[in-house]
């Protein structure tokens, strides 16, 4: 395996050519030359322009239209696409039809969460895919390529992928295409996300506070204080919640399977516990422990129990259709999130109150320490279906390419989430990067057109660089939303996430960083990890909101052990030692 993906490494993200056909089984793989092209694929006797190669490749159009067709996953609460535009016919689809010639026909969509889940599983359990689809958990990936159901990409990627995608790529040290195979075979497109997707921080209402005059807390203790005052001032009027919590399909925690981007969940009260559920830990003596069943976590469900039993956190928590909606309403002062999440997560918060003035903070341990889990390189992956024509792999492929070169250039009033077979590629230090530089172009240190360097590594820095004095006014040294301008609103939105959500993480130093010694499945997970999932996620929602007792977690472990957990943590053992 370890030979297998040295061999892939070198071929798909430092660029060697290769001259061999696919060595994929499937037959419809076979005979793809290196050489080929959209141009050349459509006319193969055509010796009258030589093959096109590298970026002109990877940015080709076709001479004919190539018709992909999709699986995709569609936020119901997002208003942002104009009327009369549709999930198949909007401006990313007309887009991709009129730079490249593809086609996109969307077969089928289904909401974010808990539908789109279940409509995954249900497409690969009837084998039935269509030509692409953007699943949110790796265990999808693997499970449709152990069923045979996915294309070896391999070669074509070598080929297609653009030099910018090779070098964000290469970024991750072969993390990325090791995520992205499955024996060996690179079957999907992996996704590849800021580190700071993984960090989150507490998000507060900073104008809540002055009106109080109370400081920004910073211990667990602290906080309850705070959420206290919030509710008994009502704030929020007579709905107030004092900390927002995960909604029916968000999660108390990110896991090792899902490290980010976990809205409204208490990642950051448990790292302040020192408990980090959901991740295998090295015990730094050649053993492994699950993060779920350590005394720590035990310790936190207490404490968030104790939360609940007092009012503290929102009382629709587990059950809730979407956490945003207290938040967005003004509702809520606090909750948890990564950087974007104060920003692009909560629009309709600011346009609901101009001087809601969200600021992130870390929240610390009571001896200071700032803890906190840390990712893996991505939790999304484009599949292509095995069945899909090799012109239909290389137009997701150029789809992906354009993506990650155009996106700055799209107005993003419309939600880029409209964009097919959208998998977010972005260099793993891309934010804090941001964040410096632009405070720099703030402040006079640097000027935007210091940043124009096309194809860059860090994408969208020349098109924020240009835009950030219309959006950012000073005074510079405290940021706040009264510094921010809305009127290209989704400039604001990504600026305020940069300057204001990623200002923890850019400026801060974390004083321990947990990673899981694994972020994929073990071979007994793939039969025993849903059950044993199960039973998690009800025990841990049941304590919280005090239908169980915290007692119970004992039996929670004890169960967990002798009906596979034990198996596993060998497994993830020996994956320690190698």
């Amino acid at each position: 395996m370890k030979r297998n993906m040295a061999l892939m490494l070198s071929a798909a993200l430092l660029g060697v050519s290769l001259t061999a056909c696919s060595s994929s089984n499937d037959s419809s793989n076979n005979n793809v030359k290196a050489s080929s092209s959209p141009e050349a694929s459509s006319n193969a006797s055509s010796s009258e322009s030589p093959a096109l190669s590298g970026d002109d490749l990877a940015f080709s159009k076709f001479p004919k239209p190539v018709d992909v067709h999709i699986g995709m996953v569609v936020d119901p609460t997002d208003k942002t696409l104009p009327e009369g535009d549709s999930v198949s016919n909007n401006q990313y689809t007309r887009y991709l039809k009129d730079k490249y010639n593809i086609n996109v026909i969307v077969d089928w969509t289904a909401a974010t969460g808990n539908d789109f889940k279940q409509k995954v599983s249900l497409t690969i359990a009837s084998g039935k895919l269509p030509d692409g689809m953007v699943v949110d958990d790796r265990s999808f990936m693997t499970k449709a390529a152990s069923s045979g159901l996915l294309y070896d990409i391999g070669d074509l990627f070598d080929q297609y992928a653009s030099k910018q995608v090779k070098d964000i790529m290469a970024s991750t040290e072969g993390r990325a295409l090791e995520n992205a195979s499955y024996k060996g075979k690179m079957v999907s497109l992996p996704n590849i996300t800021v580190d700071t997707d993984g960090v989150h921080v507490m998000w507060i209402r900073k104008d809540w506070l002055d009106k109080l005059s109370l400081p920004v807390p910073k211990t667990i203790a602290d906080l309850e204080k705070t959420a206290k005052a919030f509710m008994d001032n009502k704030l929020g009027g007579d709905k107030t919640i004092g900390i927002a919590g995960p909604s029916k399909n968000t999660f108390p925690y990110s896991t090792f399977l899902v490290s980010s981007n976990n809205m409204a969940g208490f990642d950051p009260i448990f790292g302040a516990m020192d408990a980090y559920p959901g991740y295998w830990l090295d015990n730094g003596d050649g053993t492994v422990s699950y993060g779920t069943t350590s005394e720590n976590t035990k310790k936190t469900l207490a404490l968030l129990a104790d939360w609940y039993k007092k009012g503290l956190i929102d009382p629709e928590v587990g059950t809730r259709d979407n956490t945003g909606d207290p938040i967005n309403a003004n509702q809520t002062g606090i909750f948890f999130g990564p950087w974007w999440n104060g920003g692009y997560g909560n629009g309709d918060s600011f346009k609901n109150d101009p001087t809601a003035n969200w600021q992130a903070y870390p929240v610390y341990s009571d001896d200071g320490k700032w803890n906190t889990h840390m990712k893996t390189t991505g939790s999304t992956y484009t599949i292509i279906s095995k069945n899909a024509k090799p012109d239909v792999v290389k137009a997701i492929l150029i789809m992906n390419n354009a993506l990650v070169r155009d996106e700055a250039t799209f107005d993003l009033s419309v939600a880029v989430g409209w964009y097919p077979l959208r998998n977010v590629m972005a260099a793993a230090n891309e934010t804090e990067y941001e964040y410096t530089e632009l405070m720099k172009v703030l402040k006079g240190e640097a000027e935007p057109e210091d940043y124009n360097v096309p194809n860059s590594l860090y994408k969208l820095m020349y098109a924020d660089a240009k835009k950030v004095r219309d959006v950012v006014k000073p005074p510079y040294d405290e940021l706040g939303v009264s510094n921010f301008s809305t009127a290209n609103f989704g400039d604001f939105q990504r600026l305020y996430s940069l300057l204001i959500g990623d200002r923890p993480f850019a400026t801060t130093p974390i004083d321990k960083k947990v990673y899981s010694v694994t972020y994929n499945q073990t071979p007994t997970m793939e039969t025993k990890w849903a059950n044993l999932k199960k039973m998690e996620d009800e025990t841990v929602l049941k304590i919280i909101l005090g239908q169980q007792p915290i007692d119970s977690f004992d039996k929670f472990v004890k169960d967990w052990k002798a009906q596979g957990g034990d198996e596993i943590t060998a497994e993830v053992a020996e994956l320690l030692k190698k």
